[in-house]
């Protein structure tokens, strides 16, 4: 009977597992269970990284408006805080009234002489000649007066000198009028001239009429 239960025995120990293997399988979940708490956790406590690009795109606009305030800040604050006005660099200095003025009259006068002498020049044609009656002689005085008055001129009288108007006045033995210079001297209207022909034309300045006292 020995020889039985030996048997028995040894095959009862050989389909029992080892402790080796038992304490083996057992530990390797353990271990990766271990790991996989080990890893969630170094996650959890490493900080998250971002990416660079993303980083850079956030950075460079901050950066850029950085820059802009920093520069314009200056130029538009002052030293309390308060807008400051730019100063304006100075253009061509002003003249004065009295040089400007001056400076005009002496330029008006340069064109009324070139004036008198254009119109003097071109009424010399008509010197020495006759409409032929009292009515066209009449008018041609009137036409050269009025081209006179509107530029400020007057005929100087040939025999006194003064500035004159020209004016057509009938008289016996000239049908066609005579050719008068009409002018005031010392208070008093008095006429020069009177021949049958536009008289000698020499052009002066209108001069200014004197008020009247009281």
């Amino acid at each position: 009977m020995n020889a039985p239960l030996k048997q028995i025995s040894a095959l009862r120990k050989s389909s029992e597992p080892q402790n080796g293997d038992n304490t083996q399988s057992a530990s390797q979940p353990e271990t990766l269970k271990a790991e996989t708490l080990g890893a969630s956790a170094s996650a959890a406590d490493s900080p998250p990284t971002d990416s660079p690009t993303s980083e850079s795109a956030t950075t460079e606009p901050l950066s850029a408006e950085a820059s802009i305030v920093g520069e314009s800040a200056p130029e538009a604050l002052g030293a309390g805080g308060e807008c400051e006005s730019m100063d304006v660099a100075p253009g061509e200095p002003l003249v004065p009234a009295e040089q400007l003025l001056e400076s005009l009259e002496q330029e008006l006068n340069r064109i009324q002489r070139s004036m008198r002498l254009t119109l003097q020049a071109k009424l010399q044609a008509l010197v020495g000649r006759s409409l032929g009656s009292l009515e066209h002689n009449r008018a041609l005085a009137a036409s050269i007066q009025a081209m006179l008055d509107q530029h400020g001129f007057r005929l100087r009288c040939q025999q006194c000198g003064h500035a004159a108007i020209l004016r057509v006045s009938p008289r016996k033995g000239i049908p066609s009028g005579a050719f008068v210079l009409d002018h005031t001297i010392d208070g008093k209207r008095t006429f020069h001239g009177g021949g049958a022909i536009v008289p000698p034309i020499h052009l002066l300045a209108k001069p200014q009429r004197k008020r009247r006292v009281g």
